[in-house]
């Protein structure tokens, strides 16, 4: 009777964490869908730079305030975002991010019948709200569900489906954005044209992410910390985030690569279109999305490779990588200098979502909070298209490019420190197991 009992038991133990992992499937799949929503609006960003410049006669600083607006956002809605997630959950924090997002993208069209940059701006702002909220709880979220050793490998599976997105992006753009008009005397109709096909890409947007954001609100997600465990947080779990001193430094690094991921691609068609020769804008901004394609794949093949080797190794070696590609295109001219900034995005892929997994890695029950000041520090991404486009104003694109540079150096320096960490850990570990 009592083994008839245990067997009942051990029964009904198996089928309930069958059905924990097939909800933390459900999840996985339904959050990834979120990743390609905001990759697809970060890349027509870029696109937007150039299309506003053109039909809207702005300046490259005055067409980075889009860039400002978007990651600005960022900064603002981060930490109240996550401090949102904290008290009512993932589900109601990715709700809520899916209802901004979707109401930014409607205000596109608005701002299109009015033909003048700053209700863009604000459209952008608010969709660009949404988007934080998203990623605040999104970034996190992944991370928890499953094993903590594999929270690494998730999230860049993950983020990979941003790369599709941000590769979408520049396509559309390029498709739709820049219809060339055949005679001068067209002109006006032509911009009027691209001006319509903006606000119909942001239309089509918001009539997916409406019925994404249904299929969120029926399907019970996992809550982990409520129906399931957080991962295991080391000794010091009590110790306040600003004295985690790895997380600090992921922040900074955070912070940095954004500057340069962001301020590399928002000007790129600017680079492309004034370092090869007779480059039409449309073939640049397919480039541009050939670029995201290198990206995306590096995202693919890199979390491949994880299961190989070092996290933290891999990051150190595409931070010089990408700091030996960015002076090749700060020093050469031609199409050279165009392949040479192309290759960049490969070796981007795996920084956002590496430096985040490292930074909050052991981290526990303030897992959430500290990816809110990693989402906080895409801020980053407002502050350098405004310093670049002020370099470029005043002297040359391909002069501004010195600045990934130096926010390169940076990601290699938190890379190097987070490797001697571990391995001082491991030498630790292995010296007390000998004992």
């Amino acid at each position: 009777m009592p083994t008839s009992t245990s067997s009942v038991m051990d029964g009904a133990a198996t089928r309930t964490s069958r059905d924990d992992a097939v909800r933390y499937r459900i999840a996985l799949a339904l959050v990834v869908s979120l990743f390609f929503a905001w990759g697809l609006t970060y890349g027509l960003l870029d696109v937007l730079n150039k299309h506003f410049q053109q039909t809207l006669h702005v300046t490259r600083l005055q067409s980075a305030l889009l860039q400002t607006c978007y990651f600005g956002a960022y900064f603002l809605v981060a930490i109240p975002s996550g401090l949102f997630v904290n008290r009512y959950g993932y589900k109601r924090g990715i709700l809520l991010g899916l209802a901004t997002f979707a109401l930014g993208a409607l205000l596109f069209a608005p701002a299109t019948s009015q033909h003048r940059f700053y209700p863009f701006l604000m459209a952008l702002f608010v969709l660009a709200c949404g988007a934080a909220c998203l990623e605040s709880a999104a970034n996190s979220y992944v991370t928890l569900l499953g094993p903590p050793d594999g929270g690494a490998l998730r999230l860049n599976l993950a983020q990979a489906f941003t790369g599709f997105g941000a590769f979408a992006g520049p396509l559309i753009g390029g498709l739709f954005f820049f219809r060339p008009g055949a005679e001068v005397a067209n002109a006006a109709a032509t911009a009027a044209s691209n001006v319509a096909s903006v606000r119909a890409t942001y239309i089509v947007i918001a009539t997916v992410v409406l019925p994404l954001a249904f299929a969120f609100w029926r399907v019970a997600l996992p809550e982990p910390g409520q129906d399931a465990p957080l991962p295991v947080a080391d000794a010091n779990e009590a110790l306040p985030l600003r004295r985690e001193r790895r997380f600090v430094f992921s922040v900074v690094a955070q912070f940095f690569y954004f500057s340069a991921q962001v301020g590399i691609a928002a000007f790129f068609i600017n680079f492309a279109t004034e370092h090869w020769a007779a480059l039409p804008v449309s073939q640049a901004a397919f480039i541009l999305s050939g670029a995201m394609i290198a990206f995306t794949g590096g995202r693919f093949l890199s979390t491949a490779l994880m299961h190989r080797f070092d996290a933290a190794a891999m990051l150190a070696a595409y931070a010089v990588a990408s700091l030996v590609l960015c002076i090749a295109a700060c020093v050469t001219r031609g199409p050279v200098a165009v392949v040479a900034l192309t290759a960049v995005f490969f070796f981007e892929s795996i920084m956002f979502p590496t430096i985040f997994a490292l930074g909050i890695s052991g981290l526990g029950a303030r897992t959430g909070r500290a990816g809110s000041f990693h989402v906080m520090a895409l801020v980053g991404g407002a502050v350098a298209p405004l310093v670049m486009g002020a370099i470029a104003d005043r002297f040359t694109t391909g002069t501004t490019y010195w600045v990934p540079v130096v926010c390169f150096a940076i990601v290699l320096g938190f890379a190097l420190s987070t490797r001697a960490a571990d391995r001082r850990v491991s030498r630790h570990n292995s010296t007390s197991s000998l004992e």
